[in-house]
């Protein structure tokens, strides 16, 4: 795992998931990365028929974590996740939209670059 800043744990999430799509890198003004990428992730109980739902969370990671994950991960690659759950709240044309999102502190490679290529 790339060690990043330390968290509190009173907010602390941990996910392992796959990629939904490829990670959308852009730089800020001031020339910092910043990445945005959602993670799929299964849940522990099964439907009836057997099948597992999974939970789609938006996460965004800053500077060289973004850059790494950037270049290291593409749609179907499975990432593990360790950060902190975040409100993105905003409002626009009058109303309110309701958002969360997690800030990656550190990554972990779950499987090969070969395996996720196949």
């Amino acid at each position: 795992m790339e060690r990043g800043s330390l968290m509190n744990a009173d907010n602390l999430v941990v996910l392992n998931g796959r990629l939904t799509k490829e990670v959308d890198l852009r730089y800020s003004q001031n020339g910092n990365a910043v990445a945005k990428f959602t993670v799929a992730v299964s849940r522990s109980r099964k439907e009836q028929d057997g099948s597992r739902k999974a939970d789609f969370h938006n996460c965004i990671a800053f500077l060289k974590t973004a850059e790494i994950i950037a270049d290291h991960f593409i749609k179907g690659s499975m990432i593990g996740i360790v950060g902190e759950l975040q409100d993105n709240n905003y409002e626009k044309d009058g109303v309110k939209h309701y958002n969360k999102q997690i800030v990656v502190d550190t990554f972990g490679f779950r499987e090969s670059r070969a395996s996720s290529d196949n």
